[in-house]
């Protein structure tokens, strides 16, 4: 992992993880992805699962599951996902 990469990881400064992996950096992205889920960020979640990133995609599902958010779940399994279908299943019958 850079040094940039790091750092901003573990000051947990998003925007600056965003641009780098915006710029394509493999390490910014897993650990904006980690920095997102550990803050609740749906919405960052989203814009990596949007992108087509599975890993942010699957953590988005268990943060959507964790929060009971049926409107996300809904949204992902329309779009397809078979997991967030299941998930929304599951909280559908409880």
């Amino acid at each position: 992992m850079d040094e940039l990469t790091e750092l901003a990881a573990e000051r947990g400064e998003l925007n600056e993880l965003r641009r780098l992996a915006d710029a394509g950096s493999a390490d910014a992205t897993d650990e904006l992805i980690q920095l997102a889920a550990e803050q609740g960020n749906i919405d960052e979640l989203r814009r990596l699962s949007d992108g087509g990133n599975a890993t942010a995609t699957d953590q988005l599902i268990e943060l959507a599951t964790e929060q009971d958010d049926m409107d996300e779940l809904r949204r992902l399994a329309d779009g397809g996902n078979i997991t967030a279908a299941e998930q929304l299943e599951e909280l559908t019958a409880e």
